[in-house]
């Protein structure tokens, strides 16, 4: 089988599958007060701290979560209830994610009004039109990187003007965190108050931790409502029982994934511009989207002309290779991607695109799998096409 969807999830790594062995035999609860509780929360701060130390924040500032959307979610609908003076606005770029796009919506049920920014063509979200959406909001968001397309935003430069705003901002490292240079700490600058950057999220199974795990940090500054409540955990943000196994094996992954990240980069970009030039060379019709240079490596995101996303997925499975046609958490779905709306493009090119990505699992023989099936995958989808619109 060729594995090439590792934005939607990367296989475990033999690290953290260790670390979540170690950790779980202990079995205690590490908010009890016995010895065995104690060894357990010692186990836990370890991985909070080694996280911190990571990703460029404090300790207390790492709350862990059951993955990306809780994290979303709680930036959001915290930052929302904890607002001050009776702002509405939250500031929400096109092409989100959708955990940030519905829980904007469900906001918007509490009395939010959406500020929308526009992004290019490319993908790219402009910093002008960022910060003249700021002004008097509640909160603004964005990703670091767009989980389809693959294009990298200036997340320092969002956070210069949502600290000159004085409003709150969230960054959704989802796509970011292991693969490229992320530092909480450097992306805040000197703004370590109520405003400017105050959260950012991130998936476990992105990089190689289990899913069910991720993490949240939030500056220690940061005005933030719970939305869970029944046990105080993790500075009151998120109660219940912490998940230790999953902390110790999210730290061993995220510690291993940036330990390898400047030699994947290099090693993924070289896979995935041979990979774009031989879809681009079997099928001259297709298009890279998204930004050419400034895109998270291993992102091949194509537009495919006169054939259905879906029915290329389904042609490229039946010959043993993996893709997806957009985010897996809308996997299944069959409507047009809303990112390829947001760059401008027409349904019709909304839904037929495919999301090829790499990872640390993946070789040169991966590439010459898919450009050996792609050509008959493309003929038969395209003439899908064609027969049904006629």
């Amino acid at each position: 089988m060729i594995y090439l969807d590792h934005a939607a999830s990367t296989p475990l790594r033999e690290s953290a599958r260790i670390a979540w062995i170690e950790a779980s035999a202990a079995g205690a609860n590490a908010s009890s007060v016995h010895a065995a509780g104690q060894t357990a929360r010692r186990r836990l701060e370890d991985a909070r701290d080694a996280v911190a130390q990571l990703i460029g924040c404090e300790s207390i500032e790492v709350v862990f979560t059951s993955g990306g959307t809780e994290s979303v979610n709680l930036a959001l609908q915290g930052l929302w209830h904890a607002r001050a003076d009776g702002r509405e606005a939250v500031v929400l770029p096109d092409g989100e994610h959708h955990a940030t796009l519905d829980t904007a919506v469900w906001l918007q049920g509490q009395g939010a009004l959406i500020r929308s920014v526009p992004l290019d063509g490319a993908g790219r979200l402009d910093i002008a039109a960022f910060a003249a959406a700021l002004p008097g909001a509640a909160l603004a968001t964005a990703l670091v990187v767009n989980n389809e397309v693959g294009t990298v935003q200036d997340a320092a430069g969002f956070a210069a003007a949502a600290s000159v705003a004085g409003v709150p901002l969230h960054l959704d490292a989802v796509g970011a965190v292991g693969h490229l240079p992320v530092s909480f700490g450097a992306w805040r600058g000197d703004a370590a108050g109520a405003a400017g950057l105050v959260a950012l999220s991130a998936s476990g199974h992105k990089f190689g931790a289990p899913v069910g795990t991720g993490f949240l940090v939030v500056s220690r500054h940061a005005r933030l409502a719970p939305v869970l409540h029944g046990g105080g955990q993790q500075r009151g943000l998120r109660s219940g029982s912490p998940d230790v196994a999953g902390a110790a094996a999210l730290a061993a992954a995220f510690a291993e994934a940036t330990a390898e990240r400047e030699a994947e980069a290099v090693r993924l970009t070289a896979l995935a511009e041979r990979l774009t030039a031989g879809i681009l060379q079997l099928v001259p019709r297709a298009e890279l989207l998204g930004d050419p240079v400034r895109r998270v490596p291993g992102n091949v995101h194509v537009l495919f002309p006169g054939a259905a996303g879906e029915s290329l997925l389904f042609l490229l499975d039946q010959a043993g290779i993996s893709v997806s046609t957009g985010s897996a958490c809308q996997a299944g779905v069959a409507e047009p991607s809303h990112v390829v709306l947001a760059l401008g493009r027409d349904e019709r090119a909304a839904r037929s695109v495919l999301r090829l990505t790499l990872g640390r699992t993946s070789t040169d023989a991966d590439v010459d799998g898919v450009l050996a099936a792609l050509p008959e995958a493309y003929a038969r989808a395209s003439g899908a096409r064609s027969g049904a619109r006629s």
